[in-house]
């Protein structure tokens, strides 16, 4: 049995060693044996220097190879990783440090100096300054007396209150996944990666892990690209890139500025995406255009690892519907809770509860938080087991797949009626020339922000008018200029709440 993502990496980079394994540029690249290579000497210089065993070392350097080698080199040395993004405001990574109390921080030669200057009492160690040396003895005695319960990484997320959690993911739960992701979406060493997601968001752990299990290709697509689509395109066919996986707000910059009627992505096989509502519209110029792909929604949080359900489009679906969540990955359990603490009956709408090995250990120093979402199963009461109360809402459709209804947060009762703000999105979005919405509940008021090139306010106050009953049409619509996202590639909510409090 593996008892350690390492154990995988091992055995690709002797099948695979030559191979790229990561891509930068076409320039800079680095293959399977010099990533293990590169990975041992930061684990060695840990290890001789430093008594330390499953604790957590930080990992502050921007989203490149380098980054990669040390979240491996971590994860050699017997610890355990945290990726701090590097464009973050200090006071975030001040809270995240006060809560993680890393024992070291891993930098390069770019990010030492602000680093430094955050002044944190703890040991940097900058990996572009090691003693190049591999101690193989060293760390076969770390594989000899790990674990598959030891903690792999802790990932930090914001939430809907903007106050950082930190999600403790074992080796346990993170072969668990992978495995299936690997599986389920025929990841070979044949595949090519574009990667969108930060390497401190749970999407990007499953390309990364799914290259390192199967000797894949994993392309860092430059950020800049996201902003030019039709460079972006040009990336994609230049690398060959035949799997993404991506939040929708990516995707939808693509089909909302009519790329495809310039340039389309010659080798792509697999659309994934995950994080956020797909809007269908922006879905359905992706499939006219690329009709032989294969397309797929995933669905779950962090605390899964990554994603708990999917769904692989099978049929097609008209702009004003919805993408169903689909089914629970193998190996895994999804219950519909209503809110008596029973299992729901067909039809009948409760709150996800997932069980299964995919399900983190809880929230690192954090145990109010811990106990009140890893929680007892409610609808078993004859022995102890434990599950993640997401906090999200589903029902089962006549497929038999599951339908996501929203945040149980974003449910609000307004003028007496009970409404999803995510249904008053869904219908919004439909409106041809908007670019995409989303709408928050502040002060008895459902306010519903827009960005569009061609739209004005009252164009969207008239299509509400005529495709939302009078008690879901927004009290206000404001259009912006650019809507907000967070670091996670996400719609900024916290942030658009502090926009109306502040009267944006």
């Amino acid at each position: 049995m593996e008892k350690s993502i390492i154990n995988y990496l091992e055995k690709t980079i002797e099948k695979y060693g030559d191979k790229k394994a990561f891509v930068e540029t076409e320039e800079k690249f680095i293959t399977y044996n010099d990533f293990g290579k590169r990975s041992k000497i930061i684990a060695t210089n840990i290890l001789k220097k430093y008594d330390l065993k499953n604790r957590p070392i930080a990992v502050f350097i921007d989203k490149s190879i380098d980054t990669l080698v040390s979240m491996f080199g971590v994860l050699y040395s017997g610890n355990f990783y945290c990726i701090f993004d590097t464009l973050s405001p200090k006071n975030r990574i001040d809270n995240i440090v006060n809560t993680l109390k890393p024992e070291l921080i891993l930098t390069n030669n770019k990010n030492y100096e602000k680093i430094k200057e955050y002044n944190y009492d703890i040991d940097i160690l900058n990996i572009d300054e090691l003693n190049n040396k591999i101690d193989e003895k060293l760390l076969n005695e770390v594989e000899k007396y790990r674990c598959d319960k030891d903690v792999a990484y802790a990932l930090f997320t914001s939430g809907s209150t903007g106050v950082p959690k930190g999600s403790i993911i074992t080796h346990s739960s993170l072969i668990s996944y992978v495995k299936w992701f690997k599986n389920t979406f025929n990841i070979t060493s044949k595949t090519i990666f574009g990667n969108q997601t930060p390497f401190y968001f749970s999407m990007s752990v499953s390309d990364i892990y799914s290259t390192i299990m199967s000797g894949a290709t994993f392309c860092i697509i430059p950020k800049i690209n996201f902003s030019f689509p039709v460079k972006l395109m040009d990336y994609l066919n230049t690398y060959k890139i035949n799997t993404i996986y991506w939040v929708p707000s990516a995707l939808s910059i693509v089909a909302n500025l009519g790329t495809f009627d310039y340039v389309k992505p010659k080798y792509l096989k697999k659309v994934l995406f995950a994080g956020e509502t797909m809007p269908m519209p922006q879905l359905n110029i992706w499939r006219r255009a690329l009709p032989k792909v294969l397309f797929a929604n995933l669905f779950g949080p962090t605390e899964t690892t990554d994603i708990c359900t999917y769904y692989v489009v099978n049929r097609d679906f008209k702009d004003n519907e919805s993408l169903p969540i689909g089914i629970p990955c193998e190996n895994s359990q999804v219950i519909l809770v209503n809110d008596e603490n029973k299992e729901c009956k067909d039809g009948e709408v409760g709150e996800i509860y997932v069980k299964g090995n995919i399900v983190g250990s809880g929230y690192y120093n954090n145990k109010e938080k811990t106990d009140s979402a890893f929680v007892q199963n409610p609808v078993n009461d004859s022995f102890i087991e434990i599950v993640y109360k997401t906090g999200d809402l589903a029902k089962y459709n006549k497929y038999g797949e599951l339908e996501y209804l929203g945040r149980k947060d974003f449910q609000i009762k307004h003028m007496g009626y009970r409404i999803e703000l995510g249904e008053i999105e869904t219908n919004i979005n439909e409106l041809k020339g908007l670019t995409i919405c989303a709408c928050i509940y502040k002060n008895d008021n459902i306010v519903l922000y827009f960005e569009s090139n061609t739209l004005s306010v009252e164009d969207v106050i008239s299509f509400a008018n005529k495709k939302l009953v009078k008690y879901m049409r927004p009290n206000k619509v404001i259009k912006l200029p650019k809507m907000p996202y967070n670091a996670n590639g996400k719609i900024d909510r916290v942030k658009l709440k502090e926009m109306f409090e502040e009267g944006k």
